[in-house]
């Protein structure tokens, strides 16, 4: 028994056959981190505190007086620590941190998770080639981070101390730079 499908039977009979479309839905381009969509065009802080991943990183700007920095006009590149990055520091850390007596150490370690300038996961792959494997970056702080690959795509940022911490969320544009998620504290040398 031969079979037709409806098409090659219309076609046969010189039918013209209006065969419905389904669009596709529509691809969200728009990063989430924490659970919630990063808006390009918000800055830094806006997209930040609704990161259910970053409460304690707000909480840590907001206590610094850094959130008028990081609103501004930037550029910046910010690793921003996960909460449970915070809560790998030894116990106490970040309560002392951000008691108000502690503020310029709060600021410190701050302001090495932000370098100026907008460095895009594109842009530091290039500079590690450049560098024979590994970019150096001078942080807001002052103090310098290094970012070496971990394979073909991720990349790895280590602090003065030597401790290394994973990106693992890139590229998440901002109206004024970029973040880069990070799953370790960075600490300064001094």
């Amino acid at each position: 028994m031969k079979r037709f499908s409806l098409a090659s039977t219309a076609a046969a009979l010189g039918l013209l056959i209006a065969v419905p479309t389904i669009a596709a839905p529509a691809m969200n381009d728009t990063v989430r981190v924490g659970g919630q969509p990063m808006f390009p065009n918000k800055t830094i802080v806006s997209n930040a505190v609704n990161s259910a991943d970053h409460t304690t990183l707000v909480a840590a700007v907001k206590a610094a007086g850094l959130v008028a920095t990081l609103n501004g006009p930037g550029p910046f590149t910010v690793f921003a620590p996960v909460n449970s990055a915070f809560a790998a520091l030894p116990a106490g850390t970040v309560d002392t941190l951000l008691k108000p007596e502690n503020k310029s150490a709060l600021t410190k370690v701050l302001t090495y998770h932000v370098v100026p300038g907008t460095y895009d996961s594109t842009k530091l792959r290039q500079m590690i080639v450049e560098g024979n494997g590994a970019a150096t970056l001078k942080t807001v702080e002052g103090e310098t981070l290094t970012i070496t690959m971990n394979g073909s795509t991720n990349m790895l940022v280590k602090d003065a101390k030597g401790d290394i911490a994973d990106i693992t969320i890139s590229d998440v544009t901002q109206s004024n730079g970029v973040i880069h998620v990070i799953d370790k504290v960075l600490l300064p040398a001094a």
